[in-house]
């Protein structure tokens, strides 16, 4: 079952979304809107001057003035004043009314919400005097000039309107970047693919853990399976148009030369075996990096695959059996295909004979580990430099003193073991050469 990262990933973006749209219209929008019918520190400061006015008028002339003060300041504020006492009795010479001490009832404070009640009626503000609160307090109704305006249609706008168009700008900001612009890169190296621009770099998306990262890496393999496919079409025609070059011009000098019948005819077969040699080594190295077939696998017991290479090699080459010791049991059982894991084991076996000295030794042994057998084919030869282990199985390469060959019985080694799902390595044993196989296991040993 696949993962989808990049749903989670945008589900949560979303989410995110809604939740902030959410926060701002309701939380946000709801604060701003409520200070808005608060009064300024200023027109706080004007009311509370009342307030003081009306305690000195009462200290100073008592209900009478306390009287001509309220009158006073209800002729400027255009307003309903009064002047009660710490039980709400009018502190002037004109008692309250019951309509009046009603609205003793829905007083406020200066510091809270002012806005008109569902009368549409101003709000009562009460205002203790500043000096000794206990005595008295000013009770208006808030003039009209200090009633604060609420939401005004552009705060409304600012808060339920361009607040969030700026979010869902952002929203769309990060998905362009989180899906467009690497959708753009990935249509840009398709462009450059499709114009045979197979060295320019690699995408910067495959360290992304999503869908959008897995294809940036399929882009990647796709490039470098080309890039390989190309590098090796040049080789091969670079090296065929070698390789075949030399035996052909022999062929001429032969043809042209004065040799026996017989001379001519062992002339001509042995360059002809080589030619076809060549041909057949490199149409299997193309078909199998072109194809990569699927190789049908069975359990192969590899202790009889290599006393059949062992004699055919000890045949060709005259060496004894001896010399090819393998210390493999018949519990040694991997899950190859029969012909490929011979083709592979016969080309390192030939490859050992060929830079091992007189009277040494090619020792096949190995190992089980986990669910693989890790094979190890040693000779006692001179090695190979350590920055050149991996060049070996490069077609075509042949290192100074390789002697005789194309360079192509190694690289057919290495493609076979892996379209077989293992790996082919080597490594310097001091002396010689180790040639490491790890293929699966077979069904046989995972049952024992």
């Amino acid at each position: 079952m696949r993962r989808h990262p990049l749903l989670w990933k945008l589900a949560l973006l979303q989410v995110c979304f809604c939740l902030l749209l959410t926060w701002i219209i309701w939380t946000w929008g709801l604060s701003v809107e409520r200070s808005t019918y608060f009064l300024a520190p200023t027109e706080r400061l004007y009311l509370a001057r009342f307030a003081g006015q009306a305690e000195q008028a009462w200290r100073s002339g008592g209900a009478t003035a306390v009287e001509n003060f309220r009158h006073q300041l209800e002729r400027e504020e255009d307003t309903w004043v009064a002047v009660v006492g710490p039980r709400l009795e009018s502190l002037g010479t004109t008692p309250l009314s019951a309509d009046e001490a009603s609205r003793l009832t829905f007083m406020r404070k200066l510091d809270w919400p002012m806005s008109r009640r569902l009368q549409d009626e101003l709000p009562y503000v009460s205002i203790a005097f500043p000096e000794r609160p206990q005595d008295g307090r000013l009770v208006i109704q808030l003039p009209e000039h200090l009633l604060p305006t609420g939401l005004t249609p552009w705060t409304h706008v600012v808060t339920h309107g361009v607040a969030p168009a700026l979010l869902a700008l952002l929203l769309g900001l990060a998905l362009y970047r989180h899906l467009v612009a690497p959708l753009n890169r990935l249509r840009d190296r398709a462009d450059a693919l499709r114009a045979d621009d197979l060295e320019s770099p690699g995408l910067a998306l495959q360290t992304r853990h999503d869908e959008l990262g897995e294809l940036a890496q399929a882009f990647e393999h796709m490039a470098v399976r080309l890039r390989r496919s190309l590098e090796q079409q040049r080789l091969l025609l670079r090296t065929l148009s070698h390789e075949l070059r030399t035996p052909l011009a022999r062929l001429r000098i032969a043809h042209d030369s004065q040799l026996p019948p017989e001379q001519l005819r062992q002339r001509l077969e042995r360059e002809v075996d080589d030619m076809q040699k060549l041909l057949e080594d490199t149409l299997d190295l193309a078909w199998m990096d072109t194809e990569r077939p699927q190789l049908p696998t069975e359990p192969v017991q590899v202790l009889s695959v290599w006393e059949a290479l062992v004699q055919d090699c000890c045949f060709e080459s005259g060496w004894g059996v001896e010399r090819l010791p393998c210390s493999l049991g018949i519990d040694c059982v991997v899950q190859a295909h029969l012909d490929s894991l011979a083709q592979a084991l016969e080309n390192l076996l030939r490859n050992a004979i060929r830079h091992s000295p007189p009277s040494s030794q090619v020792i096949l042994d190995g190992w089980r580990e986990g669910e693989h057998w890790h094979l190890c084919l040693r000779d006692q030869g001179p090695g190979v430099p350590e920055d050149e282990l991996e060049q070996i199985f490069q077609p075509y390469r042949r290192l100074p003193n390789s002697g005789a060959g194309f360079g192509l019985g190694l690289a057919i080694a290495r493609r076979g073991v892996e379209l077989q799902g293992g790996r082919l390595w080597a490594s310097n044993a001091n002396p010689g050469l180790v040639q490491h196989l790890l293929l699966p296991a077979g069904e046989k040993c995972l049952e024992s």
